[in-house]
């Protein structure tokens, strides 16, 4: 059992990794699917019932995923981002997601097939792990692994009891209570540094973290530094103490050891970083720039970072992307952050609740706030991996009641600059909203054809997938959303919901338009502007995809006043690719 960083298996492993899977040229030729580890698929335990009821472990397992990879394959599916792994405590069954970390070395025994050998022997559950991967990349899929620098589970309470208590701006820390492996806060346990024989499933581990300046002991998120305070019940680790005798950060050179043993042990291609916002900037920098650097060191050409930054803010999340780049002299070494500013105007747009304006104004806005990240409007879909919902959301993007708007959606997301992440079970309409989280994290497998590859749903992704590897513009290619008009005169960005999103990538010589008509009962016949460098008139213009199953072809290219134009017709919720 691996229980330090300075054990002799971690240092072999750092030093010898083996063969490693090599990483792809570039991240946009992929696209993630995200999947939570215990809601995926489990071939013989039923689901529960009700929403609330997923609060539990539900069993889903490595093995569950290790059996549906060639489903994924046939998806489509050029990497999955898995929710986290590493062992959180035992004794906390409603908190099934893996963001609370107990073990940054182990994995969670609850993920194996068989639980009491996983618990019992750590290499058990390394063993299933390491296949689960393994048989990935056997099939070309890449493995991304969520992790967790920020905090570590609800591992202590405070003094009168509490597991949670507000922010204290003022030192020193409240005392603090440590739990054992029940999860009972013990009032001999004050000191993490003092406790006798702790057991491997409580406390904290690795060894090097079991200090109790290496956590903030303050309470609930600072009002005034979202850098500082828990995460709720989940203890904040200081990443910013510095060791005033050796110069350093020791927490932070801890937890960058722990990822690149992860990486090293079972030949990780990316990390997904939970509640990066929260780390301190510096930080993200160097781990960002320390996982490259080391993967780079075994092999690792390309290895992904990607963060949570939860924020509409483009100048806030621009200040973690990019590799080396200068922002406000901060040089930043994450590559990319999950897309929220696109992900709420897109859904707006498509759902009719607001303007496509406003989508298309928000990526005009983006290209300067990117200006000096970017050397082309093409580059800037390396810096964000674009999502419709996941499991932070109260509500999953379908709706059975209109299913084709999740079609016209998933035709925006993957054409759409940025590295598309699609969240499992979309494919085969999962659906489910309320008031709390629980309903959208509901399991897939357990019911009627669940891993069906005749859903249109399926099809659908399945279809557009082919159609990005066919064309490059749609990885590469710089984006501009196109104003359109209803008289071929008047042009403009469409402004009333339920109107028309229209954007163009174009690669070198080559356009792709992308045309969406988001009104649920209304067909659309539209002037799109396009680009009249590559365009003649009287030139035509294939349908490469269309969620109509009868599409109607566009009218040839032609010209008016200052505009080259094409001419299309759509039917109410249809989206059509034209090349």
């Amino acid at each position: 059992m691996v229980r330090s960083l300075s054990d002799s298996a971690v240092e072999s492993v750092l030093r010898n990794p083996g063969a490693m899977f090599p990483s792809p040229e570039d991240w946009r030729d992929c696209w993630i699917y995200f999947l939570l580890v215990d809601r995926f698929n489990h071939p013989v335990n039923p689901p529960r019932s009700t929403a609330l009821d997923f609060l539990p472990y539900q069993g889903g397992n490595f093995e569950g995923i290790r059996q549906q990879l060639p489903y994924l394959q046939q998806l489509g599916v050029k990497a999955i981002w898995l929710s986290p792994v590493s062992m959180n405590p035992q004794w906390f069954t409603d908190y099934y997601g893996g963001y609370a970390t107990l073990d940054f070395l182990r994995i969670e025994p609850r993920f194996c097939t068989d639980i009491n050998a996983a618990i019992n022997d750590p290499t058990v559950a390394d063993r299933e792990f390491r296949t689960l991967v393994d048989a990935a990349h056997a099939l070309g899929i890449y493995v991304i692994l969520d992790i967790v620098i920020n905090h570590v589970g609800d591992l202590f309470n405070y003094e009168g009891m509490k597991d949670s208590l507000p922010w204290k701006a003022q030192l020193p820390e409240y005392q603090i209570f440590w739990r054992d492996a029940s999860g009972r806060a013990r009032g001999e346990r004050p000191d993490i540094g003092n406790i006798p024989g702790l057991l491997p499933t409580e406390g904290v581990w690795p060894q090097e973290l079991q200090r109790n300046d290496y956590f903030r002991r303050r309470g609930d998120n600072n009002p005034n530094d979202l850098t500082q305070g828990d995460f709720g019940r989940l203890k904040e680790i200081v990443s910013a103490y510095l060791d005033t005798t050796n110069n350093n950060y020791p927490v932070r050179n801890h937890l960058i050891r722990a990822c690149q043993y992860l990486i090293a042990k079972f030949d990780l291609d990316g990390f997904r970083i939970d509640t990066l916002q929260y780390v301190e900037p510096d930080f993200a920098r160097v781990f960002g720039n320390a996982m490259r650097e080391y993967a780079l060191s075994i092999g690792k050409k390309n290895f992904f970072t990607f963060g949570e930054i939860w924020s509409d803010d483009e100048a806030q999340i621009a200040r973690f992307v990019g590799r080396n780049t200068q922002i406000n002299d901060d040089a930043i070494g994450v590559d990319a952050a999950i897309d929220f500013p696109m992900r709420q105007r897109l859904v707006d747009a498509v759902k009719g609740f607001a303007s496509p304006s406003a989508l298309a104004g928000h990526f005009d806005y983006r290209q300067q706030v990117l200006r000096r990240i970017i050397s082309s409007r093409g580059d800037a879909g390396r810096y964000y991996v674009t999502f419709l919902d996941n499991h932070d959301l109260n509500e999953r993007f379908h709706n059975s009641a209109f299913p084709a708007q999740t079609q016209v959606a998933l035709t925006c997301l993957l054409s759409m600059q940025g590295v598309p992440c699609i969240y499992y079970g979309t494919e085969q309409g999962l659906e489910g909203r309320g008031g709390v989280r629980e309903f959208s994290r509901g399991t897939l497998w357990g019911r009627p054809a669940a891993f069906s590859t005749s859903n249109d749903l399926f099809r659908t992704i399945s279809q557009l997938s082919q159609l990005r590897d066919r064309q490059p513009a749609l990885r590469y290619g710089r984006q501009y959303f196109r104003v359109c008009s209803g008289d071929g005169i008047d042009f403009g960005y469409s402004n009333n919901p339920g109107g028309i999103i229209a954007f163009s990538r174009i690669l070198n010589d080559r356009e792709v338009l992308v045309v969406a008509n988001t009104d649920t009962r209304n067909p659309i016949n539209i002037f799109v502007a396009v680009d009249a460098n590559l365009h003649q008139d009287g030139k035509r213009w294939d349908v490469l995809f269309s969620t109509a199953s009868s599409p109607t072809a566009p009218d040839p290219t032609t010209s008016r006043n200052r505009f080259r134009r094409v001419r299309v017709n759509l039917q109410p919720m249809e989206a059509q690719i034209l090349g």
